[in-house]
């Protein structure tokens, strides 16, 4: 039986699903598409059992890559900073002392660890914060989908 679910996902969005399934087998939780802060969208922050952050990006393709003007700019939202890829990815292209993981739509692979930068403290709790408060909203709108937004939620779409 052919799993239809996939049909009106992205390339990135097969990705993130294969990623987001394989940290959940190693007791990460995650988000897609999560706003660490004002301007910045993660494809898919992680968070490990020992409260470690992970931020993993999903390119489905060289040009996709080459678009990406804004990673630089996550790396201070997490410990580890990943990228996400296919097999057919041309992995010359990823920046040296960042995390590599082959994904399809269904399972991950971790290729090569990033390198760890922990977080401040106050920065974490913060994430956390986010993180937790995201995922309620999300867990809300989707028992709940015509409820209306709260005011402070343009941010976090």
């Amino acid at each position: 039986m052919e799993d239809t679910s996939l049909i009106t996902l992205q390339p990135g969005q097969l990705l993130a699903r294969g990623v987001s399934r394989h940290l959940r087998s190693h007791g990460y939780v995650s988000i897609e598409e999560f706003v660490p802060a004002r301007g910045l969208r993660v494809d898919v922050m992680a968070l490990g059992p020992k409260g470690e952050l992970w931020v993993i990006e999903c390119k489905s393709s060289r040009a996709d890559f080459q678009s990406d003007n804004k990673w630089q700019g996550y790396l201070e939202w997490c410990d580890r900073y990943f990228w996400a890829v296919d097999t057919e990815f041309p992995t010359e292209l990823l920046p040296e002392g960042t995390g590599l993981i082959i994904a399809d739509a269904y399972d991950a692979e971790i290729i090569r660890m990033a390198p760890e930068d922990k977080l401040a403290p106050a920065r974490r709790k913060k994430m956390l914060q986010k993180f937790a408060t995201d995922a309620a909203r999300r867990l809300h709108r989707y028992r709940d989908p015509k409820l209306l937004p709260m005011p402070d939620e343009e941010d976090s779409q």
